[in-house]
């Protein structure tokens, strides 16, 4: 996966609920990061699952109203004082009301009260129990009290009903708690537009030119963006279904529609908001809109056919030979306004003899702040889970060296953040 949590530690509550087997792979996940995870159980949810489920997924003792101990470290006030973060989930709709109240009457509740540290939700219960005005209520309450609530999926529950209430995907809850690990004042609550994948160009109704560009280098940048705390919106011609689903996209195909969505996008995030750290703020002076990113991952097509055809063109109307006349597409770059703009390009060369020199050139011809600089080696290089990347600046040049494309994206952020603070 490429997220390194190594020396962080998770709280992982579980209570009584069908999907209580499904924190098995939340566990799974955080372990595979490399993070520590301690498990703290409701008696309910014990009928679900065994606890030594979680001992030998974990390797720690769970925490529960039989194991708890005071000659050691695993009762309900220690484990939350070693833990990072804490999560619930599946969290039932008992849980979920008592919490919101302050009651505590099992040994989870009771860490909950006790832990002054982020805390997450995943709801999981019946359709008509989450949509119950108190439960609805308890959520509200304990979103204004900031814990974060994981939104339930709507979907065929176990009890037989189709609709709100499922937990949220093992995947997307890892997402949700890590960010909380990972947020940097930096990125948070900052606007930041993304491009990635090839534009494709229609011929006819079934054919286009396009090109090799998969789109994961964009898909990882999100991804480390979000976990930073960016407010982050992708444009993609490319499928990205395993980033966290609180990324707000936009699927884009042409380059005139990524031209169009990209300079929307920009205005949007110029016009800005403030960020949560100054919502509370006394002094209006911090209330300081943070300057927005543009990181144009994307491969847009240099041209694209003049005369579009609508429906299929017949082969035999073509003949032995075809010629599609072309026309120079708009260059992004150069066409938005980059005013209160920090702006990332990337340039993907096959030249290793001037390759280097090609993107720095880019720095002063386009206007921008930043290029990530890839040398490939062939076609083969496209589609690839990992990267090579040199950071490219007027003052410097940074090997960011070859990596998985999360690391590498985690690399760039920490680059592009060095350019404003030069600034």
């Amino acid at each position: 996966m490429g997220l390194d949590l190594k020396g962080k530690r998770v709280l992982l509550g579980v209570t009584g609920s069908i999907s209580a087997y499904k924190a098995c792979e939340v566990a799974r996940l955080f372990i595979k990061s490399g993070a520590s995870v301690r498990v703290i159980m409701t008696p309910s949810a014990t009928r679900f699952i065994s606890p030594l489920t979680f001992e030998a997924l974990t390797r720690e003792r769970v925490l529960t109203e039989d194991s708890e101990s005071w000659s050691s470290n695993l009762n309900h006030i220690d484990v939350g004082k070693e833990a990072d973060v804490f999560v619930i989930a599946p969290a039932t709709a008992n849980t979920i009301n008592k919490l919101s109240k302050g009651i505590a009457d099992n040994i989870l509740l009771q860490t909950a009260l006790a832990f002054n540290k982020p805390l997450l939700i995943a709801p999981s219960a019946n359709t008509k129990m989450i949509e119950n005005h108190y439960t609805i209520g308890s959520l509200k309450m304990l979103a204004v009290n900031e814990v974060k609530i994981i939104e339930s999926q709507s979907k065929l529950l176990a009890c037989g009903d189709e609709g709100k209430g499922a937990l949220a995907e093992p995947l997307e809850i890892f997402y949700q708690t890590a960010q909380k690990i990972l947020l940097d004042k930096f990125w948070e609550d900052r606007k930041v537009v993304v491009t990635g994948g090839g534009t494709i160009e229609k011929i006819d109704e079934v054919r286009y030119i396009s090109n090799f560009s998969s789109g994961k280098m964009a898909n990882a940048l999100a991804t480390a963006l979000y976990l930073r705390g960016a407010d982050v919106c992708l444009i993609s011609t490319k499928e990205h279904t395993s980033i966290p689903k609180e990324i707000y996209t936009i699927d884009v195909e042409s380059s005139e529609e990524m031209l169009e969505y990209t300079i929307d996008s920009i205005r949007v995030a110029k016009k800005g908001k403030m960020s949560r750290a100054t919502m509370n703020s006394s002094n209006p002076i911090h209330l300081i809109q943070k300057k927005p990113y543009l990181f144009m991952a994307s491969a847009v097509a240099d041209y694209t056919p003049k005369f579009p055809q609508v429906g299929k063109i017949k082969k035999s109307d073509i003949g032995s030979n075809w010629s599609i006349e072309l026309k120079e597409t708009p260059d992004i770059l150069s066409n938005i306004n980059k005013d209160n703009l920090t702006t990332i390009a990337f340039k993907a060369e096959m030249d290793s003899e001037n390759g280097f020199n090609n993107a720095k050139s880019i720095l002063k011809r386009k206007s921008v702040d930043g290029v990530c600089y890839n040398l490939l080696r062939g076609s083969e290089s496209f589609g690839t889970d990992d990267n090579s990347i040199i950071f490219v600046t007027d003052n410097s040049s940074v090997n960011l060296g070859h990596s998985d494309k999360l690391s590498l994206s985690f690399k760039i952020l920490d680059e592009s953040k060095n350019i404003e603070n030069e600034q």
